[in-house]
């Protein structure tokens, strides 16, 4: 199979992916400290796709959504467009920040047990090339390094369907009881 053909089956799958999520989110909005407090990250992360928790404003605001939590693994999905552009007609790098954050926080946030949370204290970001309204969906992956008692490490990056690399990130995050 040509590596065209493979990238053309892989945008039409995200496609699926993506439009399947998003028919069970619920509305944007924040959950309550109880909400957050009584699941672990993974249980937390799962009521959001069911729809039981809101989904967050920032992904309804850049209109990224979640598509894959696992332990250890996060994905989130979006589609740079014109809205997300800087003066110098690309996509502004901020827009790549807040999803590799997300991806890379929120990994952290799988491991977590239940009454533990987590915020970001240090993000580094290497952009590799410029994403525009060209680029189609991206997917912003973030894996766990490392999961402790007081900090998380993560690292992600923003890929296209060919696979092709936008940006890669590291992050620490502290972990705190709630």
């Amino acid at each position: 199979m040509s590596a065209e053909k493979s990238a053309e089956e892989t945008l039409q799958r995200w496609r699926e992916e993506e439009a399947k999520v998003r028919k069970s989110l619920g509305a944007a909005g924040v959950a309550t400290r109880e909400q957050l407090g009584e699941r672990t990250g993974m249980d937390f992360l799962w009521g959001i796709y069911r729809g039981e928790l809101p989904q967050a404003p920032i992904g309804t605001l850049m209109d990224f959504v979640p598509i894959t939590a696992e332990p250890g693994l996060m994905i989130f999905q979006g589609t740079p467009g014109p809205q997300h552009y800087n003066p110098i007609g690309m996509v502004h790098g901020g827009y790549a920040a807040t999803l590799l954050d997300s991806a890379v926080g929120c990994a952290v946030h799988t491991m977590l047990p239940a009454g533990k949370g987590y915020s970001t204290l240090e993000l580094k970001i290497n952009y590799i090339r410029a994403l525009t309204d060209k680029t189609g969906p991206i997917r912003a992956e973030g894996r766990v390094i490392h999961v402790g008692g007081q900090t998380g490490i993560a690292e992600g990056r923003i890929i296209d369907a060919a696979g092709k690399l936008y940006a890669h990130a590291t992050t620490t995050c502290l972990i705190f009881p709630l």
